[in-house]
């Protein structure tokens, strides 16, 4: 983790980015269609620290489980 924070510090101060992030990839999916999982994937791949990048995967995550319901 950087700068000394636990994980649990890193997770709540990054939160909320991390959800808006996840929700701004999800919002391009309808005008990307099919190259839209290639340019994610790079997306998500850019994000620093691995742990902000696995914070808004997971987030993606569930916006996708949301809309197949």
């Amino acid at each position: 983790m950087t700068g000394g924070l636990s994980r649990a510090d890193f997770h709540s101060q990054n939160l909320e980015r991390a959800r808006e992030e996840a929700l701004r990839l999800f919002n391009a999916k309808a005008g990307l269609q099919g190259a839209w999982l290639n340019w994610v994937g790079a997306q998500i791949y850019s994000f620093r620290p691995a742990a902000y990048a696995s914070m808004v995967r997971r987030e993606l995550q569930s916006l996708q489980e949301k809309s197949e319901t």
